[in-house]
């Protein structure tokens, strides 16, 4: 199993930006897709994740915001942000958790089996 962030970026204040998780090793219809991001100085959040069945969940701070979103025949899945904040400046990394948790499970970091390599997102004008 591997994950790999890419699309990070600078953008200002306002913008826009998609990341990618390309997935390798297994087929997203058997596992749920976890954003999460980390800030200097500041504990691992939980963004927003989707599932095998494509429902979506997010943090309340990016809710209306983001939205994730997933194509199979690439084996892919998106983060697209939007109204992007200072405050979202962060190293953004996906992570892959077995289908068979609950949701609740799905909002931690303990919901999550594998995590991919990190994507830096800087949000400044």
């Amino acid at each position: 199993v591997q994950l790999q962030a890419s699309g990070g970026g600078l953008v200002q204040p306002g913008g826009s930006l998609r990341l990618s998780c390309a997935a390798s090793g297994f087929s997203l219809d058997d596992y749920a897709i976890g954003w999460f991001r980390q800030a200097p100085g500041k504990e691992r959040e939980f963004v927003g994740g989707i599932r095998w069945s494509r429902n979506t969940y997010y943090a309340d701070s990016v809710k209306g915001r983001f939205t994730i979103s997933r194509d199979n025949a690439k084996n892919t899945v998106y983060l697209q942000m939007s109204s992007l904040k200072p405050e979202d400046t962060a190293v953004y990394y996906c992570a892959a958790g077995s289908k068979r948790r609950i949701l609740s499970t799905l909002l931690t970091p303990g919901g999550y089996d594998y995590y991919g390599q990190e994507t830096q997102v800087t949000v400044s004008s």
